[in-house]
């Protein structure tokens, strides 16, 4: 059983960007420089590892473990071009910093460099304490912005009204293949039931599925709704596209799981966490899937409070 308990740590991760997060006060070495050289950068600069430049072009990793075991083998004299991590992984800026946290996890390296989109340019370094700094900066921000909500308290619009039965219907539509605009529907969903007065816990659990829901039309469609559907007692979100629908659900829903194809794993998506982390987050889910039409996720929310 799922803790479907979720932190505002946990939101944050959805909601930031690289960018937010990452060191851009880095250092660089060329292939060429020695490996006693590289020691004395290490050490006076107090750092772990330096991305490889030449020309300008990001051609490999070097850290410190590299440099101990060159030490061990007697290669001090060797340069970095022989000893650097030449298949490098990278990060993208403008990718959620969740995907940061999923590679930490996955190639278990303490740091990424971080590349522009466009022209593959390195703009920083993303380490661990990179990430944690950029979402305790985030926490910060946003408990002085609740200190100021908290002037002027609300209570839930749905339950202030007068009525048999009430239902606020809450309808974003999401551009397929538009990787920019990824994550502007849950945003906008998460800010409209702030303002409804749902509890963060809720509207957080809502946010983070509704984000990989997002990313999924993204990424297998060329569009896609997502309709949240508020009332006294629960939330109801359905997400329906015109996708290549789903062939297997049962293997879907294995996390890790994902056949997206090359180009979206490059842009950095298709982690494999869509459905599980829907499953996780919400109270009930249902999957009605039609292969070459299209998929319609129903995931409902209970309010207990």
């Amino acid at each position: 059983m799922y803790n479907k308990d979720t932190s505002k740590t946990q939101e944050l991760t959805y909601e930031l960007k690289v960018k937010d997060a990452m060191d851009t006060d880095y250092i660089t070495v060329n292939s060429s420089t020695t490996m006693k050289s590289l020691r004395d950068i290490l050490k006076k600069k107090r750092i772990l590892g330096v991305p490889v430049l030449d020309d300008g072009i990001l051609v490999g990793i070097i850290s410190i473990e590299d440099y101990v075991k060159c030490m061990e083998n007697g290669r001090l004299d060797d340069i970095v071009g022989n000893i650097m991590t030449k298949d490098v992984i990278s990060i993208f800026e403008d990718e959620p910093l969740v995907n940061a946290v999923r590679n930490f996890e996955k190639y278990h390296f303490t740091r990424f460099p971080v590349l522009t989109r466009e022209d593959n340019k390195l703009v920083g370094i993303v380490s661990k304490i990179d990430t944690i700094k950029g979402i305790l900066k985030k926490l910060e921000d946003a408990y002085e912005m609740n200190k100021e909500s908290n002037k002027f308290p609300t209570r839930c619009l749905i339950n202030e009204l007068i009525a048999d039965g009430t239902c606020l219907e809450l309808k974003y539509f999401v551009e397929g293949k538009n990787f920019e605009k990824a994550g502007n529907a849950s945003t906008r969903l998460k800010k409209s039931l702030k303002k409804l007065g749902i509890s963060s816990q809720i509207t957080r659990r809502i946010t983070i599925s509704t984000y990989e829901a997002e990313i999924n039309i993204v990424s297998y469609t060329d569009n896609g709704e997502i309709t949240a559907r508020v009332n006294s007692d629960d939330i109801t979100v359905i997400i329906s596209d015109n996708g290549p629908g789903i062939e297997d659900v049962k293997q879907a829903m294995t996390p890790g799981y994902s056949n997206a194809p090359g180009w979206v794993r490059e842009l950095g998506f298709g982690a494999g966490m869509g459905l599980p982390n829907m499953k996780k987050f919400s109270d009930e889910m249902n999957v009605d899937t039609v292969v070459g039409k299209g998929t319609t996720i129903k995931l409902v929310f209970k309010i207990n409070e």
